[in-house]
């Protein structure tokens, strides 16, 4: 038997049983193509990844009998990287993560959990953002106003109240009844006992609707005059681009 036929990589023949799998095993990972051996992919027995390739394959087969895995096929070789050599990637590492949980690969997780980019994610700004009173449906309110303003129009904004104290809730209250726009349609945000300020709010909520897919920006609303309070004090401006 020729060394080529005792190593072939897996092709169009799929067995039944895993002890005939060949040793080399070829992927495509939506639509990335990789080579790797059984024992790299069952190197964490407990993860996701390691239970396709245990008994009979969990998994379909393209038309060239490639394993078919419908995952980003980008990241994968950051997952192979680490099973390789525990190489715990510093690039893409968010995506990296979400690859990461999907695969069920604990150790890696947990180190990415440990990197500054998802710690600060996870445990800062998470963490914030649930001490923020109502944060992901006000989200969701902004973007349904924006959309229904945007009839005919190139841009559409919503006002929104941010108040950090309890102090400063009662004072926009007031405000509201002198705010020269529709008073149903500001959205408020806080009070909330959280170390991070005004800003910082607000960056996180252009963050997280730009992260919806959408083009937005604040500022700074400014009222009309004879107005009792700073308005810029409470009210912010933000302004959806559609095209």
């Amino acid at each position: 038997m020729s060394i080529s036929s005792q190593h072939k990589p897996l092709g169009k023949q799929v067995t039944s049983s895993l002890q005939m799998l060949s040793p080399i095993v070829e992927l495509n990972v939506g639509g990335e193509m990789y080579t790797t051996t059984l024992s790299t992919l069952k190197k964490h027995p407990g993860s996701k990844l390691a239970e396709m390739f245990t008994g009979q394959p969990k998994l379909r087969t393209d038309s060239e009998g490639r394993f078919f895995i419908d995952r980003p096929g980008t990241y994968f070789k950051y997952i192979l990287e680490y099973l390789r050599s525990n190489q715990v990637p510093t690039q893409c590492v968010q995506d990296v993560y979400r690859e990461a949980l999907f695969y069920d690969i604990e150790p890696l997780v947990k180190q990415l959990e440990d990197s500054p980019q998802i710690f600060g994610e996870l445990v800062a700004r998470k963490q914030f953002l649930a001490r923020v009173p109502g944060y992901s449906e006000n989200l969701e309110l902004m973007i349904r106003i924006a959309r229904a303003e945007a009839v005919a129009s190139r841009r559409s904004s919503v006002i929104v109240c941010v108040v950090r104290t309890e102090e400063d809730a009662a004072k926009c209250r007031d405000a509201l009844s002198a705010l020269d726009t529709d008073k149903r349609s500001v959205v408020k945000f806080g009070p909330w006992k959280a170390s991070p300020g005004i800003p910082d709010l607000l960056d996180c909520i252009q963050m997280d609707v730009e992260a919806k897919g959408y083009n937005v920006s604040f500022q700074p609303h400014i009222a009309e005059k004879g107005f009792r309070f700073k308005s810029h004090d409470f009210f912010y401006k933000f302004l959806f681009t559609w095209w």
